[in-house]
């Protein structure tokens, strides 16, 4: 039997990687979604079976799931929620507009999603659901705060989730990234710049070493990955009988959350105030 799965935003980076992945397992049919065009075309050229999405709008999920429902005879097995972006700023320098846009995107067009195709789930009474969430899903670091709350939105979102499908057999999954190989950090430069007014901000100089991050070209981070890693995660979740709940990807993220059980609050903003210092001064020479 073939199992149908979707992966959002697989037009580059760890969603082009999974995409490919699953697409040699046996068993497993693919399909995938972009927004521009441009990635439509060059994903369909590579024989992907490609589904128009933006996150951000309404209309275009709803389209997307039911194109879905009719390729797939409203047979579904795997969603894997991929596709968003990093909003980056200080909060107080992060517009109303700007924030409802990170939410849009990572957080409500995964749940609309999420609620039009869980039915196809139900009928067969399995099914697996996969969030990429972040280590940033459960801690925090400074000059990304919309990020950070749209991930620690998903995490409340699936985590409520899992408990309300437990006597089912379709399974809820996290996967914690930490610093993966991709385009996220030049997407998330664009969207500092095109939304936060540097010059005016009283973070002006602190922004100098978040941009020398963002713009660096290979790791930017210690003990970043190829997105195979997250990849390795995804195939687990789907085939094992009884996926982790969380899977926690690179040796940052499995720090952190050590971390985080046993410091204080205040001991762990200390470390990730430093983390933070270190990171984009590191950037910046």
């Amino acid at each position: 039997m073939t199992r149908n799965v979707l992966v959002t935003g697989a037009s580059s980076g760890i969603g082009y990687c999974v995409a490919q992945g699953l697409r040699e397992l046996e068993g497993y049919q693919v399909y995938v979604t972009a927004r521009k065009p441009e990635d439509i075309a060059r994903l369909e050229s590579e024989g992907f079976r490609v589904i128009p999405l933006d996150l951000a709008d309404a209309k275009s999920v709803q389209d997307c799931a039911y194109e879905l429902m009719m390729r797939t005879n409203n047979e579904l097995y795997g969603l894997f929620h991929n596709g968003g972006f990093g909003q980056a700023g200080a909060l107080e320098d992060i517009s109303r507009p700007a924030l409802e846009y990170q939410f849009a995107v990572n957080v409500f067009g995964w749940h609309q999603l999420t609620t039009l195709l869980l039915p196809l789930m139900r009928q067969r009474n399995e099914g697996r659901i996969i969030y990429n969430s972040s280590v940033l899903g459960f801690i925090s670091l400074p000059f990304r705060g919309a990020y950070n709350a749209s991930k620690h939105a998903v995490e409340g979102l699936a985590d409520t989730l899992r408990l309300e499908l437990f006597n089912t057999d379709i399974k809820v999954v996290l996967i914690e990234p930490g610093p993966i190989t991709s385009l996220f950090r030049k997407n998330s430069l664009k969207m500092l710049r095109d939304n936060v007014d540097i010059d005016a901000s009283v973070f002006r100089d602190q922004y100098r070493g978040a941009i020398a991050r963002l713009a660096k070209e290979g790791p930017a981070a210690p003990f970043t990955l190829p997105p195979t890693a997250v990849l390795e995660c995804v195939r687990d979740a789907l085939q094992s009988p009884e996926p982790k709940v969380r899977y926690r990807v690179t040796k940052p993220t499995k720090f952190f959350a050590i971390l985080k059980r046993v410091l204080p609050s205040r001991w762990m903003d200390k470390v990730l105030l430093r983390v933070s210092k270190e990171e984009n001064q590191g950037a910046s020479t």
